[in-house]
This record gives C-alpha cells, sequence and structure tokens, in this order.
C-alpha cells in the first residue's frame, strides 16, 4: 500500500536504519514514499546515500527523499515517526545524572524519572511541540509515533497543547517481555495471555494466563522469578546475542546488564514483575538508591556509550526484529488488522481506572484503521498505583513549566517528585543546570 512515511530525526543513523530494516521487510509498504528529515545536513546525507545504495542494490519498489525542510518534508505525509534528542546527548545526559547528585539528591539514572527526567524533558519538549506544530499545520491527517525519551512527560505535552493529533509514544523496552516469560515458565509466550501496564519504563506484568488451561501464571511467576533472574547474561554473551558483537573488550567479563535487585524487591514487597531487567524503574523510586545494582548501572551506561561511538549502522531487516513496533502499527493501521499489541503510550482515557485521566500511560492497544485505541486494564493492585501517583503531580508540573517556561513552576516539579528530599538542594541544582545548559533552557526564566 503506497504511504509517504516520513522520519524525524533520520540523521541519527541508528534509529533511521532501525526502522528502515523493518520497513524493508514489509510485505504491506512497498511502493511507499520513504521521506528521511534531519536538521543536520551532513548526517542526513550519509544516511540517504546508504539507504539509497541499499535500495538499489535489492532492487526494492520505494521513492526515497531526504530533505532539511520539515514543510516539505510533511506535505502529504500519512505517518511521522519522530526521534530525536538535542545537544550533545551524552554530555547533557550525564549532567543530569551527576549534578543533581552533587547536590544530594539520590537519583539511581538521569534520564527519564527525577530530576534528570525534568531537565531532560524541558530540553527536548519545545524541539518536539515546534514539530507537532508543523504536523498539525500541514498534515493534520497524519499518524504521529514518538520514539524519544522522556516518553510520558513528552506525549503529555503533546496532547494537551495539540489534543487533536493522533499522536502515540512507543517505546522498545516491552520487547524484552517474551523472551523473560517464556525462559522462565519454559513455554512459548504464544501460549501465554500477558495484560501489562503503567507508565513508560515503570510498568508492571499485571496478569499472565496460561492459554490452553486458563490457569493463572502468576503463581509460576512468583515461584521461578528469583532463581531464573539469576540466569540473566552477563553484558558480555548479551552483546554476542543480542547485538552480534565479536570486538567485546575483556573488562565487560562478569558486568551485568539486568538490576535483579531491584526486579527482586518490586517482586517481594509489592507482588508483581516490572516488565523490563534495566534500571529505569528505579529512576521513580525515592528508596531504589538503597537497592539497585550500582555496578551495573554504571557499565551498561558505558558500554552503550562506547557503542553509540564505535559501532557502524547498517540496514539489517532480517535482524531488527520489529522491536520498536511502530513499523507493524502503521501495517496494522492500513490493513485495519485488529491485532493487539503490547504497550502503547496513550492518555488515560480509563485504561486505568484507579489512576488520574490527566496523564499518559503505558497500556496494551487495539490496531485498527481508526488508529491505536488502549485497552482498559480496570483497577491496579493499591501497592503499584501509589507508586504511579506519586509521578502524576511531577508529570503535570514538568510540561506547565515547559508550555509556560517557568523556572518556578520548574522548581515546583522537583519539590512535588518524591526523589527530591531538600528545598536548597533544588533550588541549587535548578539554578546551575540553567546555566550549563543555557542554549536549551534560556527560555525557562
Amino acid at each position: 500500500m503506497s504511504s509517504k512515511i516520513v522520519l524525524i530525526g533520520a540523521g541519527s543513523a541508528t534509529f533511521g536504519f532501525n526502522v528502515l530494516g523493518d520497513i524493508f521487510k514489509s510485505k504491506v509498504l512497498p511502493g511507499s514514499t520513504l521521506v528521511l528529515h534531519d536538521i543536520n545536513a551532513a548526517r542526513l546525507g550519509q544516511v540517504e546515500s546508504i539507504t539509497q545504495r541499499y535500495i538499489q542494490a535489492h532492487n526494492l519498489p520505494y521513492k526515497l527523499e531526504a530533505t532539511t525542510s520539515r514543510e516539505k518534508a510533511l506535505k502529504n505525509a500519512d505517518f511521522c515517526i519522530i526521534s530525536i534528542e538535542v545537544g550533545n546527548r551524552f554530555e547533557l545526559w550525564e549532567q543530569d545524572w551527576r549534578i543533581p547528585q552533587q547536590y544530594g539528591n539520590r537519583q539511581v539514572y538521569g534520564e527519564n524519572g527525577g530530576p534528570g527526567g525534568l531537565f531532560h524533558s524541558l530540553r527536548i519538549i519545545p524541539p518536539i511541540l515546534d514539530i507537532c506544530k508543523d504536523i498539525q499545520r500541514i498534515c493534520p491527517q497524519a499518524h504521529v509515533f514518538n520514539l524519544s525519551n522522556p516518553m510520558s512527560r513528552i506525549c503529555l505535552a503533546v496532547n494537551r497543547k495539540y489534543p487533536g493529533l493522533s499522536f502515540t509514544g512507543l517505546c522498545h523496552e516491552i520487547a524484552t517481555l517474551p523472551e523473560i516469560l517464556s525462559n522462565m515458565l519454559g513455554v512459548p509466550f504464544a501460549e501465554l495471555e500477558t495484560k501489562s501496564g503503567g507508565l513508560n519504563h515503570f510498568t508492571i506484568l499485571l496478569k499472565a494466563t496460561y492459554k490452553a488451561s486458563g490457569k493463572d501464571a502468576y503463581p509460576d511467576i512468583r515461584e521461578k522469578a528469583a532463581a531464573y533472574l539469576e540466569t540473566l547474561p552477563e553484558l558480555t554473551d548479551w552483546l554476542r546475542e543480542t547485538h552480534k558483537q565479536t570486538d567485546i573488550p575483556a573488562t565487560f567479563k562478569g558486568r551485568r546488564w539486568s538490576d535483579r535487585w531491584l526486579i527482586k524487591a518490586i517482586l517481594e514487597h509489592f507482588g508483581y514483575l516490572p516488565i523490563t531487567v534495566d534500571s529505569h524503574f528505579g529512576e521513580y523510586i525515592q528508596w531504589a538508591q538503597g537497592v539497585v545494582d550500582h555496578k551495573g548501572i554504571i557499565d551498561f551506561y558505558n558500554w552503550y556509550k562506547d557503542w553509540s561511538f564505535t559501532h557502524t549502522p547498517e540496514i539489517r531487516p532480517e535482524g531488527t526484529e520489529g522491536t520498536e513496533r511502530v513499523i507493524p502499527i502503521i501495517e496494522g493501521i492500513l490493513t485495519d488488522s485488529q491485532h493487539e499489541e503490547l504497550a502503547v503510550n496513550v492518555m488515560n482515557d480509563g485504561f486505568i481506572e484507579n489512576l488520574t485521566s490527566d496523564i499518559v500511560v503505558e497500556v496494551p492497544a487495539i490496531i485498527s484503521k481508526q488508529g491505536v485505541q488502549g485497552v482498559k486494564l480496570g483497577k491496579f493492585p493499591k501497592g503499584i498505583v501509589g507508586l504511579f501517583n506519586n509521578q502524576v503531580a511531577a508529570h503535570d508540573l514538568t510540561v506547565e513549566a515547559a508550555l509556560a517556561g517557568s523556572r518556578e513552576l520548574a522548581l515546583q516539579a522537583l519539590l512535588v517528585d518524591p526523589q527530591v528530599d531538600s528545598l536548597r538542594g533544588a533550588e541549587q541544582m535548578l539554578d546551575t543546570i540553567l546555566d550549563l545548559q543555557k542554549p536549551y533552557l534560556g527560555y525557562i526564566r
């Protein structure tokens, strides 16, 4: 089916090539026009050149365009996929992470939750709102998918500013769940019926049943999880198996890519399994600092930073496996597939009953020609929804601070965050970040 698909931020070869790999193995999308858009002309040109050669070498029926003009890119677009960052990603990430710690904050990471999540959001929300402003003006009928973090706060900002857009957030983190459950329970994931939900990077497995018998699988999960978590691979093995890397530094031996301790703590004390094996979950919890695997966090971050600068991106349709899920969703909209996706990020339209509607939630969804429709999960256990509710005010005030350009609201967003326990520390870290990141946060006054 011929469609116009726009990749916004396509100069990031990893994002662009991953999505292109999924497109090129599609049986639905041949004949489509693919538009690569980025503000960095040099990087965009590199991705365009590699992609054009790939299309020609494989005789693929796609029309490829590349442009730094958003106006041109968006004209008559059917689907827009956004994956952007601003500035020097790792330099700014490390500021988000380490500066709050310098002022006594105990955040375990700095990307999505806690003070780091606020600062990251304040940088990236304005350019994404600018993109969405143009989408609403030029191609308001387009389905828009966001892959950028901090997912929940970005999606909330867009829904408040442009509530008429068909806007969905997608995160590949849910892709770890099938492997975890099938290996833990010793059955193919296709034999399980599951429902997961929560906030992005803060989601739990709510229900799991064996399809054949209808039996609840959670007693088996609770019994087997601790032993299974001990078998999760070392970082070295995971890189070989998942990323097909062979040139792995010897110093990686013995390092872990998972946070078993945090997962065990949530499962033991709240009774539910986080759907991830990394440390993002701990970004939202004030007591996580005393539980998480700090060495694992540092090891994984250092590997990811090194890998981002040294790996050679390539288009590999046989290896992408649709982990971003955006292309299967586009296919489902075009074919009216009525299939269920494991996780999307949308406004809470009663999907989690005992959580406010004024927040973005991560829930399953049915995909049809109408677009993406979340699945209602009912009421969550009180302890779990209590963790989610701790984030509501922080997300709300983050978005209001970004929309108003207000330092006072940004400070309030810090002071209502469960990760923050010092007024003086909050004021100092905010002023330090506003000064260091003035090129991106100068609008906050």
